[in-house]
């Protein structure tokens, strides 16, 4: 016993990267004491924080996103979508339909979850002011699932793919280490990814992850304790919010750890397969003409007026010309949560990634990913809204008792076979709880291993217990505004590096491809079918 005591922690401590594990605990640490010690005063300087960000800094994150958006929407039509993350006659690792299933899963975390019935009902409710509708009117619900898309849509994926695709081409094509820092390889040299600088961008990532996956973790264990709460009328208050959610993360983490990864992967495509099922269930079963019809309007709105939103900071309607408080709360706390995301799912993309092309990528992370979710977000927030206008459930009364977590559960209800739908829901939750636990403590191992694969029980087990004890309260103390605030605040410093990765694919990229259609590049033009050459290997110029 004490031999295999002492090989576990020596595994634990042999495989530390120490500078960023050091300094990752050291943050995480720090904020679970202040909540404890401080709840108050840290509660006020982190809403502090949060407020000059995205008031005095939130156009940076929606200048930042916009740059994302164009260079991605590039990669695809441009003549670098061909150049392949690894050898040129590399096949890929995974099918198609392996790979954007693990995609999606990675990406979409557990937010969509909690706020697919939610976001829609509160657009509906309190109108952004881009919309300019009346509330709780018809116009007001089509720019409420406008809205829903614009968040969740293009955006929201695009992100996670800059990242992973210099990392992934440095790893597959280079030799280099499986580690956000990678992204550094085209100014600092391969060899130099161990120095301070490199260590520097790898703690920047694990700060933006523990604040994302703080949120993520809190904004779902809480919606798992409102639908317990629902369902048995049994309400565990502040001290059960924080052990039933520290505990469950603890609890999935001690058990992954412990060798279940294919049950792990078996679960995430349960995810999947329940998330369809509701979907479609929802949208026979709920008000199917009223969902097409104010979805297909919507989905047009967005397209139309994307650029416009995009550069949206309501500086007419807020006090002093800066970014108003409906855009700070809502896309600018988006913006930065896919930022906060972006190191763990960008990781993910590039280890799964082998063989394929950066244009099969972009198309899958992006274009497919959004396809996926739009039928989502139309379904839930449509019925919310037709629910709440014709009177079958009144979601806004109960969004008001219990919070944005409870918006769920009412809606399933009002619908023939409530009650299944209701418990499908609950075990959707639960799932995704799950997956979300496990992921983030992977991805946490990892970014502060130098990029194990599998990084020791101990230390998946610390960070799980660190981040549910977080998030648990962030919960108590603030809710889903505390939750809100930590996104932003973490997720500000990873735009840099995610726009770092832009110019560093600038850089590699460029040497294998021109910035120009050419002969050898072998593209396909959008919308003829023609191709612009055969050969696709690299220029040896």
């Amino acid at each position: 016993m004490d031999d295999t005591r002492h090989n576990t922690l020596r595994t634990f401590t042999d495989e530390l990267d120490t500078v960023v594990f050091g300094a990752g605990f050291a943050v995480a640490a720090v904020a679970v004491l202040a909540f404890v010690l401080r709840p108050a005063t840290a509660s006020k300087y982190m809403n502090r924080a949060n407020k000059f960000l995205w008031t005095a800094l939130g156009w940076w994150y929606l200048l930042a996103m916009f740059v994302l958006v164009v260079f991605v929407a590039f990669l695809i039509f441009g003549p670098w979508g061909n150049i392949k993350l690894g050898d040129d006659d590399e096949e890929p690792e995974f099918t198609f339909l392996a790979y954007f299933a693990m995609l999606y899963s990675a990406g979409i975390a557990a937010g969509i979850v909690f706020w697919g019935p939610a976001e829609a009902i509160f657009h509906y409710d309190a109108v952004s002011p881009f919309i300019g509708a009346e509330s709780q009117s018809s116009s007001a619900a089509v720019g409420a699932i406008q809205y829903t898309f614009f968040h969740w849509g293009i955006s929201a994926w695009t992100a996670y793919v800059v990242v992973a695709l210099p990392i992934a081409y440095y790893a597959y094509r280079h030799d280099a280490p499986m580690r956000i820092s990678t992204v550094l390889a085209p100014w600092i040299g391969i060899e130099n990814l161990d120095g301070p600088i490199a260590k520097l961008v790898d703690v920047l990532a694990v700060f933006a992850t523990i604040g994302g996956v703080a949120t993520t973790l809190g904004l779902v264990g809480n919606q798992f304790l409102v639908g317990v709460e629902w369902m048995t009328g049994a309400s565990v208050g502040d001290a059960g919010t924080v052990a039933v959610i520290t505990g469950l993360t603890v609890a999935f983490t001690i058990s992954v750890a412990l060798g279940v990864r294919k049950g792990i992967r078996r679960l995430s495509y349960f995810n999947m397969g329940l998330f369809a099922v509701v979907t479609v269930a929802t949208f026979v079963l709920g008000p199917t003409t009223y969902i097409t019809s104010v979805g297909t309007e919507a989905l047009g709105a967005y397209l139309n007026q994307f650029v416009t939103m995009s550069f949206y900071t309501g500086a007419a309607e807020s006090v002093g010309g800066g970014v108003a408080e409906w855009v700070g709360n809502w896309t600018v706390f988006y913006w930065a949560w896919w930022f906060s995301w972006t190191p763990f799912v960008g990781l993910f993309i590039a280890r799964i990634s082998r063989g394929r092309t950066v244009r099969q990528v972009a198309v899958t992370g992006v274009v497919a990913s959004t396809g996926v979710t739009i039928p989502w977000f139309a379904t839930m927030g449509g019925t919310a809204i037709f629910l709440q206008e014709t009177g079958r459930a009144d979601i806004l009364t109960v969004v008001g008792e219990l919070g944005e977590a409870g918006s769920g559960y009412p809606l399933f209800e009002a619908l023939p076979l409530g009650g299944v739908l209701t418990v499908l829901f609950l075990v959707l939750v639960t799932t995704f709880l799950v997956t979300s636990a496990d992921s983030s403590t992977l991805a946490l191992g990892m970014l502060t291993t130098g990029g194990a694969e599998r990084p020791s029980t101990i230390n998946r087990v610390i960070w799980g217990f660190l981040i549910g004890a977080l998030a648990s309260l962030l919960m108590v103390t603030g809710g889903v505004d505390a939750l809100r605030a930590a996104a932003i605040i973490t997720g500000g410093p990873f735009s840099v590096i995610a726009l770092l990765a832009v110019a560093s694919m600038g850089l590699a990229f460029g040497t294998e491809r021109s910035l120009f259609l050419r002969e050898e590049d072998g593209v396909e033009v959008p919308g003829t079918g023609d191709v612009v050459g055969v050969d696709s290997a690299p220029d040896d110029d």
